[in-house]
C-alpha cells in the first residue's frame, strides 16, 4: 500500500508538470474536467507514459469547465462526474461512458472528533447542509450520537464555488433523501446553498482546504482527497439503514447491481443504493467524446488510454480508494460506446 498523501502531491506536482510541456510534445494527450477522478487519472497517466512515451495534460478545472472545453474542441476529452443527459449527447454528436467509480464524502472539522466518530442520516445531512440545523449539539444530530459530548459550535457549510459534478453527486443523494431538499434546493453541478453560514472553495482541493482552516465547518469532498488532508469523515446511513464508511468496499457494494444501458448515454445515478454495506454516496465519472472527431489520431490515443487504463490500472485505482469498473462492462464500452467514434 502507497502513502496516500505523499504520493498525491506529487503526482499533483507531476500532472502540473505535464500540462506545462503538453504543447510542446504532439503525442500528448489532452483532456480536461471533473477534479474528482483527478488523483487516479494523474496515476494512470504516469504509469502509462512510463511505458508508451504519451502523455496526458489533464486540467483538473471541475465538470462545468470539462464540458465547456469538450464542446469548444479544445481538448479531446472532457471529463464530467454529472453525466449529460442523453438528447444533449446527441444533439453535440457525443458519446459518454463511465471510466472509474469513487464516492463523496461529509467531511467535518470539530475538535476531539475524528474518522467515523460521528454518525449521520441523509434527512439530517440535509438539515444542516440547509442551515435548519445550525449547531453541532442540535438535538436531532445529538440524537444519533449518544453519549458524544457535542459542542455548541455553529455549523459553517463548505461547498464547491464553481460548476462541480462532485456538487451534482451531493445534491443528487440530498434531494433522493430529503423531499424538503428536494423542493428549496434541488440537484445540479451549481445550486443557491441556503446555509446563512456558508463559504465556497474552488475544486475538491479547495473544499478541503476551508474545511480544515475553519473550526465547525461541514463540506463534501471525493474520498481521496479526504484522506491527503487527512480530515476527518463522518459515518453515513445507508438505505439498509445501516451506517457505513467510505472504501473500495462499500463503494463496490453501491456500484454492484447497476444497468449503466438501462439510461442513454451510460448517465446512471447510483446514490442511495440497497445493499447491507453499500455507501450511499458513490458515482461515476464519465468521459465525453465526439463521434466524429476534428484530432482523429489523437481521439485514437484517448482510446488507447483508456483501454490500456481498463486492463492496467485496477491496482492503482483500488490503491487510491477508487472502484474499478470490472471486465465485462469494459468489454461493453468497447464495443457499444467506442464503436461509434469515427477514428480512421
Amino acid at each position: 500500500m502507497i502513502n496516500k498523501r505523499i504520493f498525491l502531491q506529487a503526482v499533483a506536482a507531476a500532472a502540473m508538470v505535464t500540462a506545462g510541456m503538453g504543447s510542446a510534445i504532439a503525442a500528448d494527450i489532452t483532456g480536461a474536467g471533473a477534479t474528482f477522478p483527478f488523483p487516479i487519472y494523474a496515476k494512470w497517466a504516469e504509469m502509462y507514459k512510463a511505458q508508451t512515451g504519451t502523455g496526458l495534460n489533464y486540467q483538473s478545472i471541475g465538470s462545468s469547465g470539462g464540458i465547456r472545453q469538450i464542446r469548444a474542441k479544445t481538448v479531446a476529452f472532457g471529463a464530467s462526474d454529472a453525466p449529460v443527459p442523453g438528447a444533449d449527447l446527441d444533439k453535440d454528436s457525443m458519446v459518454q461512458f463511465p471510466a472509474i467509480i469513487g464516492g463523496t464524502v461529509p467531511v467535518f472539522n470539530l475538535p476531539g472528533f475524528g474518522k467515523g466518530e460521528l454518525r449521520v442520516t441523509g434527512p439530517v445531512l440535509a438539515e444542516m447542509f440547509m442551515g435548519k440545523i445550525s449547531k453541532w449539539n442540535d438535538p436531532k444530530l445529538a440524537a444519533l450520537n449518544p453519549g458524544k459530548k457535542l459542542p455548541d459550535t455553529t455549523i459553517t457549510v463548505v461547498h464547491r464555488a464553481d460548476g462541480s459534478g462532485t456538487t451534482f453527486n451531493w445534491t443528487d443523494y440530498l434531494a433522493t433523501v430529503s423531499k424538503d431538499w428536494l423542493d428549496t434546493v434541488g440537484r445540479g453541478a451549481a445550486v443557491k446553498w441556503p446555509a446563512p453560514t456558508s463559504i465556497g472553495g474552488k475544486g475538491n482541493e479547495g473544499v478541503a482546504a476551508n474545511v480544515t482552516r475553519t473550526t465547525g465547518a461541514l463540506g463534501y469532498v471525493e474520498y481521496a482527497y479526504a484522506k491527503k488532508n487527512n480530515i476527518a469523515v463522518m459515518a453515513l446511513q445507508n438505505k439498509d439503514g445501516n451506517y457505513v464508511m467510505p472504501g473500495d468496499d462499500t463503494f463496490s457494494a453501491a456500484a454492484a447491481g447497476a444497468d449503466w444501458f438501462s439510461v442513454p448515454g451510460m448517465g446512471l445515478s447510483i446514490v442511495n443504493q440497497p445493499g447491507a454495506q453499500a455507501y450511499p454516496v458513490t458515482t461515476a465519472s464519465f468521459i465525453l467524446m465526439y463521434k466524429d472527431p476534428a484530432n482523429k489520431a489523437e481521439s485514437a490515443e484517448v482510446l488507447k488510454f483508456f483501454d490500456w487504463a481498463f486492463k492496467n490500472g485496477k491496482q492503482a485505482a483500488l490503491d487510491l480508494d477508487y472502484v474499478p469498473l470490472p471486465d465485462a462492462l469494459t468489454a461493453q464500452i468497447r464495443t457499444r460506446v467506442w464503436s461509434q467514434i469515427n477514428n480512421k
